[in-house]
């Protein structure tokens, strides 16, 4: 997979008084995408609540290069940027990309997984680590320690 894609649908209640995409929604678009990237290679909400271990962000930046206005038509892209080998770490990038090539912000996340029972940071339990690395990736991927 090159990378996961979605197409987005601005409603006006993403709008800002100055009448392009405010900042949150960007955001919260990400964070769908995210979840819809785990579930497309497996990683289901209901798995994660069943294995009791789920996301948990420490970081979150977005920089914004051009305005997303009503109408626009939207590709959000999300690929994984850099990962330590077990996967405990890892960092997605999101680019949100006119229909005309454009730009329009890079959103990017740094974050592990979290034992949702227990409240402390663990690895995926996943049996089949190929399922993360099946996650499309950035042209400057990185393992990193």
């Amino acid at each position: 997979m090159a990378a996961y894609i979605k197409d987005l649908s601005i409603r006006w209640a993403d709008l800002d008084p100055n009448f392009h995409l405010r900042h949150t929604a960007y955001y919260d678009f990400a964070a769908q995408a995210r979840i819809d990237l785990l579930h497309s290679i497996g990683l289901t909400v209901h798995f994660m609540q069943q294995a009791e271990f789920g996301p948990v962000l420490f970081r979150e930046e977005c920089i914004f290069r051009r305005e997303i206005r009503y109408g626009d038509s939207i590709q959000l892209t999300s690929k994984l940027k850099k990962a330590r080998q077990d996967f405990s770490r890892f960092s997605i990038q999101h680019d949100f990309i006119r229909n005309d090539g454009t730009v329009c912000a890079i959103l990017t996340i740094d974050a592990a997984w979290i034992n949702t029972r227990i409240r402390k940071l663990t690895l995926p339990i996943i049996e089949d680590k190929t399922i993360l690395e099946a996650m499309p990736k950035t042209d400057d991927f990185e393992w990193v320690q």
